[in-house]
């Protein structure tokens, strides 16, 4: 029986501005749900990570509303916060969804840490939006008060920035691999898993960064010998020139290919680029294959109908 590793977007669990509420993510968590139960009846071992962007964004909002009030939420603080309740949805809508179907699977969401090395260049450029806008006199006040790094957007206003390390090791990932190979679907480095940087001695502490959740995903899928990546995003396929013309649907891709359209910038940052350089990670450090593709064709993906592969 095959691991994989599914990594889904925070992105994906907000259809759009008019639907952001907590039950309106629950009900795209359920959609969501129904895919990957798909792949369970397909016998596969699963570990699902996810992304967690809007939802921190929504944390920090709520934590600025009660500035002065409240003490400030540290963000290594937000990132475990949203691993438990976007770990607690998505747990609930896959049980019930296994109930539904007679399967007798459990679920376990791991709250799970990430290593970053404390020298990552990442720390020194921090360079990752994150957060509400701001005016001149507020950004200026917050950069005193709090000792954020911010810049300015492009005359939208002012946005918090914080380093984003590559992560390192997933702390958790021997009980994930445990978890999975006594059978459960276990959910873990939710939102690229909570920055923890180790001292001298090896003591953890929290970091105020935020890691890219699909390269966390990678180091997870390494770590836990899995036998395929999958990044789910809004497309079927990876695709060159995407909005041109020109447009070229991709279904394979090998590792050499995959950084020559990179270098040609077929992909962008903050979009498709951050996809393939995990997927890359993941083939170059032992993996056997990965795969992009949307999360409502997950199985026909796999049973090779559509998606992007990237092998070694």
């Amino acid at each position: 029986m095959k691991t994989i590793v599914i990594a889904i977007g925070g992105n994906s669990l907000i259809k759009d501005a008019q639907h952001m509420s907590v039950p309106d993510q629950y009900a795209a968590v359920v959609e969501t749900a129904r895919h990957i139960t798909d792949l369970l009846e397909d016998r596969y071992r699963i570990v699902v990570t996810h992304g967690n962007g809007p939802q921190v964004g929504f944390i920090l909002l709520r934590s600025e509303h009660s500035r002065g009030i409240l003490h400030q939420v540290p963000l290594d603080s937000i990132v475990a916060d949203t691993q438990g309740a976007l770990g607690y949805q998505i747990q609930q809508a896959l049980e019930n969804e296994f109930r539904r179907r007679g399967l007798k699977t459990s679920v376990a969401t791991i709250v799970t840490q990430t290593l970053v090395d404390r020298h990552d260049p990442a720390f020194a450029k921090p360079s990752k939006p994150i957060g509400q806008f701001y005016t001149c006199e507020e950004a200026e006040d917050r950069m005193r008060v709090e000792k954020w790094a911010m810049f300015e957007d492009a005359g939208r206003g002012w946005r918090r920035v914080v380093a984003s390390p590559k992560p390192v090791r997933i702390i958790e990932s021997e009980v994930v691999k445990h978890l999975v190979k006594d059978g459960y679907v276990v959910i873990a480095a939710g939102g690229g898993g909570i920055p923890v940087m180790a001292d001298e001695q090896g003591n953890l502490s929290g970091a105020a960064a935020v890691i890219d959740k699909d390269l966390a995903a990678a180091v997870l899928a390494e770590a836990i010998s899995a036998d395929l990546l999958v990044i789910a995003t809004a497309v079927d396929k990876v695709s060159l020139n995407y909005g041109k013309p020109n447009e070229q649907a991709l279904d394979s891709m090998t590792a050499a290919e995959a950084r020559r359209y990179i270098a040609e910038d077929h992909f962008q940052a903050g979009s498709m680029l951050p996809k393939i350089q995990a997927c890359l990670q993941f083939i170059e450090s032992g993996g056997r294959e990965a795969l992009i593709t949307c999360t409502a064709v997950l199985s026909a993906a796999l049973a090779g109908k559509t998606g992007t592969r990237i092998v070694g």
